[in-house]
């Protein structure tokens, strides 16, 4: 495969995703697609078999640097705390970085319930809760956060949060950006969850 088709196919995966953005998942067809790289849908389908392949590629590119990302925050010599805390700055930092990454998040249901996309997608957001849960669970064991709330109740906390301001983004006019709120945000959690001793 030569490199000029890799990079086609690149553009329009980046091109998919804009179109999702801009219109949501359900506008994003072959005719909208081919009509975004200026092509006709016969040739689309030189690069994808469908549209459905043209999501599993969108779903692979959202979730690509999942396993790196959260294996470095995994060798950091950080507590477990920090390691939670840190996904979420990684993440604030990606959709700040990539903001039309961000729909994929606001479309998480519809992905779901797409059969070529589902399993990628449940995969993706399990690592994600799994590893954040885990390290608040070690976090309230050594005693290093309070008990409050559980380790379950915090995961639904910060990632509603989340996906909260990624969707206030997209209906506000906000001059504060996703890293902005994040950052706020994660900073008065922090105080509130860390033991007085811990501060």
């Amino acid at each position: 495969m030569n490199s000029s088709f890799i990079n086609r196919k690149d553009r329009i995966i980046a091109s998919a995703i804009e179109i999702i953005n801009e219109a949501g998942l359900a506008s994003l067809t072959t005719k909208t697609l081919a009509m975004k790289e200026n092509m006709s849908e016969s040739l689309l389908y030189r690069y994808f078999g469908g549209i459905d392949e043209v999501l599993v590629e969108v779903v692979d590119t959202y979730t690509k640097f999942d396993k790196a990302m959260l294996a470095t925050i995994e060798a950091k010599s950080i507590s477990h705390f920090n390691k939670a805390l840190e996904l979420f700055r990684t993440l604030s930092t990606y959709y700040e970085g990539y903001k039309e990454m961000s729909v994929i998040v606001l479309n998480y249901e519809g992905l779901l319930h797409n059969v070529n996309t589902r399993e990628a997608i449940a995969k993706c957001i399990s690592m994600r809760t799994d590893f954040f849960r885990t390290e608040i669970q070690a976090a309230i064991d050594e005693k290093e956060i309070i008990d409050t709330y559980t380790a379950e109740e915090l995961t639904c906390i910060f990632f509603g949060a989340m996906e909260r301001d990624l969707l206030r983004r997209r209906i506000c006019n906000d001059n504060k950006s996703h890293e902005q709120v994040a950052s706020s945000l994660l900073e008065k959690l922090e105080m509130m969850l860390r033991r007085k001793e811990n501060i």
